[in-house]
């Protein structure tokens, strides 16, 4: 693997030297020399004494192969492929593949940490051209575990601006939210490659170019990413590998076709058409010739079934192509619409839950005069203090926590060999907006307060409305709350388990009833609401699910005991 020399203007002290199996970076630099040096992978010694030294003794060794490596009093023998470096000098001896042997006097040295090139955000290249200066090719990073490609949404800096570790360079939608890509170094921002707006741009992919010095940046005006740059090499050899054996399968088939053809159409020359006077005279009068018909008669002869059996192929064709045609004279008007990341990651897993997961539903009708009654208590509280209002979906999510406290075995997911079962209770509430629908999560549900949960929650659905949620706050849930009744309306329904989790709770309305009293004309009206539990089988019974729903219910019909 083609290894990386870094180039930098700005002299550090050297850091400890670990030995690694991934690609490394090496940066040494003296004024305006630098070297990039190309083996098959480095091995770091431990620490030399390089620390605050620049004497002509000290020296580094980097090899290639830690099986070739001897260790001795923290020194590293080497037997091949060894690069030596002094604070006079970095040399080659005894390398072979592509390494190029020079020498280059230096007064000082800086290593920088190991880059794992998958998760790599920013690397920095020397080009072969020489009217380029160093700089450095910052590519799409990966901010989520899911996260394949991504979109620009905006740019906060322009090209020419400076910038700074920690300012935002850009806005980038991911998988399941917008978020803030921050500069790591200082510079300035030469060519920017992605504009707002694009689209389907894989990881890793270059989307701008850094420079150092100001005076760097008309140099990259006509920039152009190379394909090679933003290709793994991977990809280009199945590509060829896969052109050539089509190319070699169409040769094959095209010559097996071609004899056959031929063969077919001697043997037809020779052939004299066998065929019934009535068959002839049929196919005579309707214009059909005897050499399209295929007979099914002793050797091959041509009877009028033949001839009817064609003439009403041929009438089928033209009546379906008919319908066909006046079908496009009445064709229906529409629009396609593109889907975001959101919509394509939401389609992706819910059909993943739906396809994999063991659905089954529990629904219960549960009792809210006193949760009513409660919360319009506490909201009188709330408003005299200038807090936010509790509403009904805090006070589920709340019950919800506590009867998972209650109920372990449903804070758990599937793991194929084993059963995680968790011990925090973070609870994800489903946000919709028009972006698509979002998770947030309330961390360690079932300790917070309501009055912390109310605020936590109007907080996220905000910022998940502004498209501006960050991954710690939406990833790491082991339980879910979707409410259609508030906010719809919305009776009841069953809702698909997100994801890793192995529970989803629907909501609906509360609804008025009538409930029949002992006597004759005994009789009162009540608040119902219905809500249905969909559970993974795999991991909860049905018993199981049940007694959530039994510890649930509880919570709601004595929403004081959630108080305690």
């Amino acid at each position: 693997m083609a290894q990386l020399l870094r180039h930098t203007r700005k002299l550090k002290t050297a850091q400890k030297i670990f030995h690694r199996e991934s690609s490394s970076v090496v940066s040494c630099c003296s004024g305006d020399v630098a070297f990039v040096g190309k083996v098959h992978d480095l091995v770091w010694t431990r620490r030399c004494g390089l620390l605050g030294r620049e004497d002509s003794s000290t020296s580094i060794f980097v090899g290639c192969s830690s099986s070739k490596m001897k260790s001795v009093d923290n020194r590293v023998d080497l037997n091949r492929n060894a690069f030596k470096m002094s604070s006079t000098g970095l040399s080659t001896s005894a390398c072979q593949g592509n390494t190029t042997a020079m020498h280059i006097p230096m007064s000082r040295y800086a290593f920088t940490r190991t880059l794992l090139c998958p998760q790599a955000r920013r690397m920095r290249y020397f080009s072969s051209v020489s009217d380029l200066p160093p700089h450095q090719e910052i590519g799409m990073p990966s901010l989520s575990p899911t996260m394949t490609e991504g979109n620009i949404a905006r740019w906060l800096k322009k090209e020419g601006d400076k910038i700074s570790p920690g300012e935002v360079l850009c806005e980038v939608e991911t998988d399941k939210a917008t978020v803030e890509m921050e500069c790591m170094e200082e510079g300035y921002l030469a060519k920017i490659l992605k504009g707002d707006g694009s689209q389907n741009i894989k990881v890793g992919e270059i989307i701008a170019i850094t420079v150092e010095e100001e005076e760097d940046i008309g140099k990259f005006k006509d920039f152009q990413a190379s394909a090679s740059s933003n290709q793994p090499t991977e990809s280009k050899e199945s590509t060829e590998t896969a052109t050539a054996s089509t190319t070699k399968e169409s040769e094959q088939v095209k010559s097996p076709e071609l004899k056959i053809s031929l063969g077919e159409a001697s043997s037809r020359s020779e052939d004299r058409i066998f065929s019934s006077p009535l068959a002839r005279k049929l196919a005579e009068d309707n214009n059909v010739p005897l050499s399209s018909l295929k007979g099914t008669g002793p050797d091959g002869r041509i009877l009028k079934a033949d001839v009817e059996d064609y003439l009403a192929s041929i009438a089928r064709t033209v009546s379906e192509s008919k319908i066909l045609d006046s079908g496009a004279l009445h064709a229906l008007n529409y629009s396609d619409i593109p889907n975001s990341q959101i919509r394509k990651v939401t389609a992706s897993r819910l059909l993943l839950s739906k396809q994999t997961i063991p659905h089954y539903y529990l629904t219960v009708d549960t009792r809210v005069d006193k949760l009513m009654e409660l919360r319009g208590q506490l909201n009188s509280l709330q408003e005299s203090s200038g807090g936010k209002r509790i509403s009904v979906n805090d006070l589920v999510i709340k019950a919800a926590a506590l009867a998972l406290k209650k109920v372990p075995q449903c804070n758990s997911s599937w793991m194929n060999d084993f059963i995680r079962q968790y011990h925090n209770v973070n609870i994800n509430v489903a946000v919709q907006t028009e972006n698509g629908l979002f998770v947030p999560v309330i961390r360690d549900a079932d300790k917070k307060g309501l009055s912390k949960i109310a605020e936590e929650v109007k907080k996220l659905a905000q910022k998940a409305k502004e498209n501006s949620l960050k991954p710690e706050e939406y990833e790491g849930g082991t339980f879910t709350v979707s409410n259609l009744g508030g906010p719809f309306g919305i009776k009841q329904f069953c809702a698909i388990i997100n994801p890793p989790q192995s529970c989803i709770l629907a909501v609906g309305s509360a609804e008025k009833r009538v409930i029949p009293g002992n006597g004759l004309n005994q009789f009162e009206f009540g608040s119902f609401m219905s809500v249905t539990l969909s559970c993974d089988h795999r991991v909860i019974d049905g018993a199981i699910g049940a007694e959530w729903l039994k510890a649930f219910k509880g919570y709601l019909e004595n929403p004081t005991s959630m108080l305690l």
